[in-house]
């Protein structure tokens, strides 16, 4: 595969994800732990689908125990927080602090070896901040941020949990994308166990919210993670990193259109603050030479 044509499957993955929080908020008020449980197991069947075809990829599960805990505590931990805060929060606000995590994974880039903090990375940290700030007024000030604060931190714990999950990923470039099939089972398998020692099982209640979750498990909780692997391990990188920022805005826009948020003018301020900060980080991706 070309770097140009892994590099457009790696895109693939932003679009798949900016639907993460519309079809999350359509699956209706299925707990968190269960919806994660039903998603990843889709998700992660569709890999194992695969082994039947190829039976030799099933050896991509001997992984060392790291590889298991950062593969399997970053969907898990990544997802179970996103759930828990589009159900605390509202889901466009929430989604918008979830999507930090590019903004993130610059920062974290930049302290690796060979790279360090620049001034920019700086600046586009605080003009992203500046647009969380917007979002906490948006509706009244201060009583808003604090109506939903367990939502909203929920959603910076998810962000910084994905951020650190896909910088440490960058340390295990060997392992083959079809051991992601089996992180994923194993998180459906840790999002059972809690969900039935926490929450009461609550089934989607129509056939519209019975698609929402399937959709899930197909795309944004599904086939999005192997074609990320793809494109971070054979694509370009710089350009997967910067067109992650397209994530947050594409994502607020779905929930306009499908009526789960309503097209404000300070929304619309904060999605393009987050993204514009997120752009300016992550300029160095874009811009310089291999």
């Amino acid at each position: 595969m070309s770097i140009s044509s892994a590099t457009l499957v790696g895109f693939s993955a932003i679009l798949m994800w900016s639907l993460l929080s519309l079809l999350t908020v359509a699956s209706g008020t299925v707990p968190p732990f269960q919806l994660a449980a039903m998603t990843f197991a889709i998700g992660g069947g569709i890999g194992a689908a695969m082994w039947l075809f190829r039976p030799g990829a099933v050896a991509a599960l001997r992984q060392p125990p790291e590889v298991w805990a950062l593969g399997v505590g970053g969907l898990f931990g990544y997802h179970a927080l996103f759930f828990f805060a589009l159900r605390l929060a509202p889901p466009a606000e929430a989604q918008l602090v979830s999507y930090l995590w590019p903004l993130l994974i610059v920062l974290g880039s930049a302290l690796l070896p060979g790279e360090r903090l620049r001034v920019h990375h700086v600046v586009g940290a605080l003009i992203a901040l500046a647009g969380t700030v917007v979002l906490f007024f948006s509706r009244g000030g201060l009583s808003f941020a604090q109506d939903y604060l367990p939502g909203f931190a929920a959603a910076f714990v998810a962000a910084f949990t994905w951020a650190t999950y896909s910088v440490l990923s960058r340390r295990f470039s060997a392992v083959p994308t079809d051991a992601v099939a089996g992180f994923c089972l194993a998180t459906s398998v840790l999002a059972a166990i809690f969900h039935l020692a926490f929450e009461t099982t609550q089934w989607p209640q129509t056939g519209g919210q019975w698609l929402a979750v399937a959709g899930l498990g197909l795309g944004p909780v599904g086939a999005a993670f192997y074609a990320w692997d793809i494109g971070v391990k054979h694509g370009d990188i710089r350009v997967l990193g910067a067109a992650s920022y397209l994530a947050p805005l594409l994502s607020t826009l779905f929930l306009v259109l499908a009526g789960y948020a309503s097209a404000r003018a300070m929304l619309a301020l904060a999605a393009v603050l987050i993204a514009g900060g997120g752009l300016l980080a992550a300029k160095d991706m874009m811009f310089r030479k291999s």
